[in-house]
């Protein structure tokens, strides 16, 4: 029987599963994985990928825009679909992201219902600080 001192959080535990989910990634620019939880309950899951039944970033190359690739459809977007797909009710739950949301993703979030986001890196778009302040919507930042 494990030791419950050594014992994982529930946030450990989550972002390890949004880190494994991130290796299904279909761009290898950049991985990441998102999981979407209700009272320690896993409604679902994304990663950022192409649009089903479309090449592959790791495939076919990049679609560059701005320097950053437009192919692939954000894990968080992905993982929020997937819930709708399946007709699972997401708002008042919590997300974890390998990385911490663009300011589009963010938005999505928000309007989703989803009032906690933990992340594990800050990247590059400091705007949803605000935001989430603005909109009551906790940040956790897991890599500190």
């Amino acid at each position: 029987m494990p030791d419950k001192k050594n014992r994982v959080s529930w946030a450990k535990y989550f972002m390890n599963i949004a880190h494994e989910v991130a290796t299904r990634s279909t761009c290898d620019r950049k991985a990441v994985g998102a999981v979407i939880v209700r009272e320690k309950t896993i409604l679902s899951t994304g990663y950022n990928g192409s649009i089903k039944g479309t090449d592959h970033c790791d495939d076919t190359g990049h679609e560059m825009e701005n320097d950053h690739c437009v192919r692939t459809i954000h894990a968080e977007a992905n993982a929020i679909v997937q819930a709708a797909r399946h007709g699972i009710r997401i708002e008042n739950s919590e997300i974890f992201v390998t990385a911490s949301p663009c300011y589009d993703c963010f938005k999505m979030i928000a309007n989703a219902g989803i009032n906690k986001i933990y992340f594990g890196e800050f990247y590059r778009d400091e705007r949803i600080i605000a935001l989430a302040e603005k909109l009551d919507i906790q940040l956790s930042d897991l890599s500190k």
